[in-house]
């Protein structure tokens, strides 16, 4: 597994990151919303979110003194499904073949 891979991996391992992205699959949200969400300090959150935007997982982009952070999911889908793609390809050809497409071989 290549290191950017295996980055993705890392960030996933931890269930905080997790409940992050899933919260990001309904749009933008702010550094402070998200911080809200859980139970721990700020600066663990900003740790968490660190660790998501290196992996290339998550993207931010300023508004005025506000962070804003956004799914990467095109990454996301791109590492998972790849890896399970390698892992267990018939599984991936029966997805495929239940939603009617025709699916790429990993090379």
């Amino acid at each position: 597994m290549a290191e950017d891979e295996a980055s993705v991996f890392r960030a996933l391992a931890d269930p905080t990151r997790r409940q992050i992205l899933q919260d990001l699959r309904g749009g933008e949200l702010a550094a402070g919303d998200i911080a809200s969400r859980f139970p721990i300090k700020g600066p663990s959150v900003s740790r968490h979110l660190s660790i998501l935007k290196s992996a290339g997982l998550i993207t931010e982009r300023r508004d005025a003194n506000r962070i804003l952070y956004s799914l990467a999911s095109s990454r996301l889908a791109l590492c998972v499904g790849g890896f399970l793609s390698t892992v267990c390809p018939d599984q991936v050809m029966l997805r495929h073949q239940r939603a009617g497409r025709t699916p790429r071989m990993p090379s």
